[in-house]
């Protein structure tokens, strides 16, 4: 059996309840990890716990927090530190897509987008680092986005906002490489997920992605439990030589590598 070292290990991630996160979840939790989660839909959170729960016999934590809040992420970090423990590893998914003409973007869609995407992530990773390094290490995820790399037009505020992400993963890979504290990045293509179930509306989800798939080299949607695979071995011992990265997970769209 492959073992990733995972077992024991406690792990927070935001944006839990659906798509990659609520399936990153549940990978982690099928490796032995106490997961904490956290969304802002808390009847919606606390079904993805008890799902979860039922199907890996893990321990799961739900807390209901908007990373875009300071105070919820310090609830967040407080409760899973209180449940578990400690702190092992830290995943940075929540996010929601905004993308638009620049000229179409008001302020405060700037301002609402990097609070959540960029300022979520740098508020959980201040409060989080001081424990992982008192633990002698730990692993840092943060998902971003191929458009980070090489965005096109008409897609901001989220490419500004990921390609931050990109730059704050090596920043901290590089501050804390000597405390045993590893960032990488996961930049997403096209994946299925919640929201791209949302933008099809009305229309047969299956067809929809059929539409997509086209844009992608490999011809497909990648699945949810692919990014979760990945994530799984990114923050585990496997991949202990593995910090500052920045992969694609896009089934060979981005034109960077």
């Amino acid at each position: 059996m492959f073992d990733l070292g995972l077992q024991d290990k406690v792990a927070m991630i935001t944006g839990g309840s659906d798509g990659l996160g609520l399936a990153t979840a549940r990978r982690l939790s099928e490796e032995g990890c106490k997961v904490a989660i956290c969304a802002r839909r808390e009847e919606h959170l606390r079904e993805a716990a008890d799902r979860i729960s039922a199907a890996t016999g893990g321990q799961i934590l739900a807390h209901r927090a908007d990373v875009s809040i300071p105070t919820d992420v310090e609830s967040f970090v407080a409760a899973t530190s209180e449940r578990f423990g400690g702190i092992d590893v830290v995943i940075n998914n929540a996010g929601k897509s905004a993308a638009a003409s620049f000229e179409a973007v008001p302020d405060e869609d700037w301002q609402s987008d990097f609070d959540l995407k960029v300022m979520g992530a740098v508020r959980l990773c201040r409060l989080t680092i001081p424990i992982l390094r008192g633990r002698g290490g730990g692993a840092i995820l943060n998902a971003t986005i191929v458009g980070a790399k090489a965005p096109p037009g008409a897609a901001l505020p989220t490419t500004l906002s990921r390609a931050a992400g990109i730059n704050l993963t090596k920043a901290l890979a590089n501050e804390y490489a000597g405390d045993n504290i590893r960032v990488n990045t996961i930049c997403i293509g096209l994946l299925k997920s919640a929201q791209w179930d949302r933008r099809a509306g009305n229309r047969n989800i299956d067809e929809f992605y059929a539409e997509l798939a086209p844009r992608v080299p490999l011809r497909r949607i990648g699945e949810a439990e692919e990014f979760a695979d990945l994530a799984a071995f990114l923050v585990s011992a496997r991949a202990a030589y593995i910090t500052g990265v920045a992969v694609n997970l896009d089934g060979g769209m981005c034109a960077v590598v």
